[in-house]
């Protein structure tokens, strides 16, 4: 029969039923053709006796270098290309294999050790959320013009997929985590039962502060009534329902930017928001099944932990101080005194005898510079000192804007170093002093675009607030006598 294999059995059925009918009758008998028959009784061999059939019509031109060398390649290399092991079968054998064997070499390039199998998770409502930074630097954001180098602490929910998103200026830290997560936590209304992250603590020099890590990381989990998992180091596809939330809401993000039309932000305020909003679209496709998995989280505690660690530091003479190798500085009343330093992600608070007496933005160790100094701590001194100005170590860290620091560049270079001191501790003291930093700056642009200086004296009389003058008044003081005729007259108020 046309289209269909004869087999052993049928074979055995024809030669026993051919015994006693005719050929007709027993290859009938047997579900195959009379032709089929014929063949088999004539002698022709049992169709599991058959060599297999290769389907070969012309030789085999890497027969003999194919076990001897494209094998062990393969091997060695399983990610090599067809085109560059024939490349390379062609340098060592030259004008046998031609181009066009490039397609039989791919068909037969199937050697190499077994590869790793990944295994999907099943994931149960409020069991699991899952925690990592990821690196922004790549989306070119800038705050105020300048270079906004920067991370997202990403927190996600591993069933519903409903995610917390909070920008991190600097490293990954323990603070940072800490408010990260605490923010992701009580924004979910609830815990999950585990939490699970990379191995972050390798991300610590020594072993102090990678115990310091692990045990203020236990101490906060343990608030919040959650079990710690982690996956292997160096295998981030383990964190797989939060590796590939990170791909979508950078795309996200960055799609967002584009539709914005530019990615400059007037300060980092605005550009949280920002990302709050690009989150809170992306949780509201997941609304339905956040709801689902929010009956199964545990119940928050009755207040947040600490998400701060808290260091000791002096305050020199100069008026600075150093945390976690960043320069501060401090008002002058704090010279000489230690003070406790609680360091958060975005801000460094400072308190004395108990009593908090200076908090300023964190600085970022991203770049060389390690100095976050305020100007405003030293305008006093130099207004008492002007000519120190020019030599100051941290000088160009002491410029509030541009717009400063291009005015002292032309008043150092067109004035005498006496006069140039004077005035741009002056411009300082009245952007400080005044309240005017923003719109002086714009003022010093305009002056020096028209290529002049500014003139001190004229900006003090245009933005310094004049000293209200006090109304003298004159009041007449009325004889005494004067009432005792009022009251003879029964004059009433």
């Amino acid at each position: 029969m046309s289209g269909t294999h004869i087999t052993d059995q049928q074979v055995r059925l024809f030669i026993n039923k051919r015994k006693h009918h005719t050929q007709e009758v027993a290859a009938a008998m047997a579900g195959m053709s009379v032709r089929t028959a014929r063949r088999f009784e004539h002698g022709a061999h049992l169709p599991s006796q058959k060599p297999p059939r290769t389907w070969r019509t012309r030789p085999d031109l890497f027969a003999d270098v194919w076990d001897s060398e494209v094998v062990p390649l393969l091997r060695h290399a399983p990610r090599l290309k067809a085109v560059t092991l024939l490349a390379r079968l062609q340098q060592a054998h030259p004008d046998r294999f031609p181009d066009s064997m490039r397609r039989t070499l791919e068909r037969r390039a199937i050697e190499g050790p077994s590869r790793e199998i990944f295994f999907p998770r099943q994931h149960m409502p409020g069991v699991q959320g899952l925690s990592d930074f990821t690196d922004m630097r790549d989306l070119h954001v800038t705050v105020a013009g300048a270079p906004f180098d920067h991370r997202l602490y990403h927190f996600v929910l591993a069933f519903s997929h409903w995610e917390y998103a909070g920008v991190v200026d600097g490293g990954e830290s323990f603070e940072a985590l800490s408010t990260g997560l605490q923010n992701a936590l009580w924004q979910a209304g609830g815990c999950p039962r585990e939490h699970r992250t990379d191995s972050l603590s390798a991300a610590f020099k020594n072993l102090q502060q990678h115990e310091d890590f692990t045990a203020r990381y236990a101490a906060l989990l343990e608030h919040y009534g959650m079990a710690d998992t982690r996956n292997n180091v160096g295998v981030a596809h383990e964190n797989g329902s939060l590796e590939s939330p990170h791909r979508h809401l950078k795309d996200a993000v960055d799609q967002a930017l584009m539709l914005r039309g530019h990615r400059d932000f007037a300060d980092r305020a605005a550009y949280e928001a920002f990302v709050r909003e690009v989150v809170m679209r992306r949780n509201r496709r997941n609304a339905a099944v956040f709801n689902v998995e929010r009956e199964h989280l545990q119940d928050l505690p009755l207040r947040r932990t600490t998400d701060f660690v808290e260091e000791e530091a002096r305050v020199t003479r100069c008026g600075t101080f150093t945390v976690r190798g960043i320069l501060y500085s401090a008002p002058s009343r704090l010279i000489g005194h230690r003070l406790k330093v609680r360091v958060y992600p975005e801000r460094i608070d400072c308190y004395l005898g108990g009593a908090l007496v200076h908090s300023t933005p964190r600085g970022s160790r991203a770049g060389d510079n390690r100095r976050a100094l305020d100007y405003r701590h030293f305008v006093d001194a130099l207004k008492r000192k002007p000519q120190a100005f020019k030599g100051l170590a941290f000088r160009d860290d002491l410029f509030p804007r541009e717009a400063y620091r291009r005015t002292w560049e032309q008043l150092d270079a067109r004035m005498t170093p006496r006069d140039a001191c004077k005035t741009m501790v002056g411009l300082l003291d009245l952007a400080a002093n005044h309240g005017v930093e923003t719109i002086l700056a714009d003022r010093l642009d305009a002056v020096l675009t028209a290529g002049e200086l500014p003139n001190l004296e004229q900006l003090r009389a245009e933005f310094a607030p004049r000293p209200a003058q006090c109304p003298e008044v004159v009041v007449d003081t009325p004889a005494a006598a004067l009432y005792d005729t009022l009251l003879d007259e029964g004059v009433t108020a």
